[in-house]
């Protein structure tokens, strides 16, 4: 399974909001130390602020921070929060066509694999994945240097 773009995205977000609690981060500061999208992002934080896990601040001056704590953000509700299918095959699908699925056993063992990843991410929150602080530090250091 591989999880969509929102998703992964979305995880970067919280991961690096994570790691700068102390002062509100932008869109472009996010998309320039990823190296992605400023577009994506803006959906991406749109979702987040909606569900809960960010507040942003209009404005000048403006930005965005994690709305909760990392300790309770748990990986996997950030996933089904963010992932729109966990159709990972054919006959996952409400309206399936494969012509063995009465007879297979794949389904009940993807199933069963999906449940596990799940049962793997529900054990994590975002505090077991925050970035180094010391690593953005780093990479703007970069960036003074190179401009």
């Amino acid at each position: 399974m591989r999880f969509s773009i929102f998703s992964d995205y979305s995880l970067r977000v919280l991961m690096y909001l994570g790691s700068k609690q102390e002062r509100l981060a932008t869109i472009a500061e996010i998309a320039q130390f990823y190296g992605i999208s400023e577009n994506h992002l803006m959906k991406v934080v749109n979702q987040l602020g909606t569900l809960g896990y960010i507040q942003t601040i209009r404005g000048k001056g403006g930005g965005m921070r994690l709305a909760r704590d990392p300790k309770t953000i748990i990986l996997g509700k950030v996933i089904r929060d963010t992932e729109k299918d966990f159709a990972i095959a054919e006959c996952f699908n409400e309206h399936s066509a494969c012509r063995i699925q009465s007879d297979c056993a794949l389904q009940t063992v993807l199933s069963s694999a999906l449940a596990g990843m799940f049962s793997v991410l529900d054990k994590h929150t975002l505090e077991d994945i925050i970035i180094k602080p010391n690593m953005i530090i780093q990479f703007i250091k970069r960036q003074v240097v190179d401009s």
